[in-house]
């Protein structure tokens, strides 16, 4: 497939973001959405965005006009696909939203139109059952802002043919991002099947060892190489996406998260985290604000517990052929800021500790924390 017109269905934080991108690349976007207001407001984004990158010498005024002009804000979805190929959905992650988007879809546009559902969490082969063209259907997960986060993964759903990957992974590369395929529609993917879990993990170390979220969020930050701390991470993230998210993926697979009560506890008196001036951590003022953390407070924390989870889950995605060890590291580098490979963390502290520590837990907590065959074999 050929792609040179793209529409993008949802103007929010994705939605704009998406067409931006798309735009600077040299496609033609359509940016649709149901209300005027929505549009006005994102296409004043847009322009704001590409003001920054003019005043950083990123792109000329003429380049930053050219891409502004390459956006097409539309309410009529009939006019926003007439001679689209690719559709990309970024409406909010509501199921039933989504199908009754697509169901709209599927009568104004082309049969050979690409449909492709940016989700970081919905199941892919769900989604395409809604619509009368599973073949032509495939997820996108763009991280969030799109303008700035280079990866992108591209995940096939059961009925998506090899070629139609291949058209999006080529799609994505040519926006400048860095695609990541995830080969079958798990939950969480690649990069949430690892970040979700490990903030459930964290707060049952905890609670379980006595350890603060400083200490804990210390060993992250300087023994595991993440760019802060996973509480901090968290917060920064929204704990409404890490609800949301859990909620997705436990829902179709319980052995995925084992949930703390405590996520569930932050989201319900609305402490999302930064946005909110409060969630694990408590925060002051509009600026975006780092915790205090230290290697003197890293020294008193052994985050073993939190690297077998974390490793564990990853070893699954190889064990059922999801992904591979090289992917899933660039998947980390680039999603999540992991600035050292996780299996090589892994291995200093010990495949057979590691094992040990899940074993261990596994006893005493259930089953959830078995370890994958790849890391009995890795010992």
């Amino acid at each position: 497939m050929t792609i040179k017109n793209v529409t993008v269905l949802g103007s929010g934080i994705m939605g704009h973001g998406i067409a931006q991108v798309s735009a600077t690349a040299g496609y033609n976007v359509v940016l649709r959405d149901i209300e005027q207001k929505f549009l006005d407001k994102a296409m004043e984004r847009v322009k704001w965005s590409l003001d920054k990158l003019v005043s950083k010498q990123k792109l000329s005024q003429e380049e930053a006009d050219q891409v502004y002009s390459r956006i097409t804000p539309k309410i009529d979805l009939a006019e926003s696909v007439k001679n689209c190929d690719l559709v990309i959905e970024a409406v909010p992650e509501i199921m039933e939203l989504k199908k009754k988007v697509y169901s709209e879809l599927e009568s104004v546009a082309d049969k050979n139109t690409l449909f492709a559902t940016n989700t970081s969490t919905l199941p892919i082969t769900e989604v395409a059952k809604t619509t009368n063209r599973p073949e032509k259907f495939i997820g996108v997960h763009f991280f969030n802002p799109p303008q700035i986060m280079k990866l992108v993964e591209v995940i096939p759903g059961e009925k998506t043919p090899s070629e139609v990957t291949q058209t999006m992974v080529d799609f994505v590369k040519s926006i400048k991002k860095e695609p990541v395929i995830c080969k079958k529609d798990v939950p969480g993917f690649i990069v949430n099947r690892i970040f979700i879990p490990l903030v459930h993990e964290a707060a049952w170390v905890m609670q379980r060892e006595g350890a603060t979220m400083q200490q804990i969020d210390s060993a992250v930050k300087f023994k595991l190489g993440f760019p802060m701390g996973i509480f901090e991470l968290a917060d920064f993230t929204g704990l409404d996406v890490i609800h949301k998210a859990t909620h997705e993926m436990h829902s179709r697979d319980k052995k995925v998260i084992n949930p703390h009560p405590k996520i569930e506890e932050l989201y319900n008196d609305k402490k999302l985290g930064q946005k909110t001036g409060s969630g694990f951590y408590e925060y002051s003022g509009d600026k975006y604000q780092r915790i205090e953390l230290s290697e003197h407070l890293a020294g008193s924390c052994n985050p073993i517990h939190l690297v077998a989870n974390m490793i564990n889950n990853a070893a699954w995605l190889v064990t059922n052929k999801v992904s591979d060890i090289p992917e899933i590291e660039k998947a980390l580098r680039l999603g999540m800021g992991i600035k050292k490979p996780i299996f090589e963390t892994a291995k200093e502290f010990g495949f057979e500790n590691i094992v040990t520590s899940l074993l261990s837990l596994a006893k005493e907590h259930g089953q959830f924390y078995e370890p994958d065959p790849l890391l009995e074999s890795m010992k």
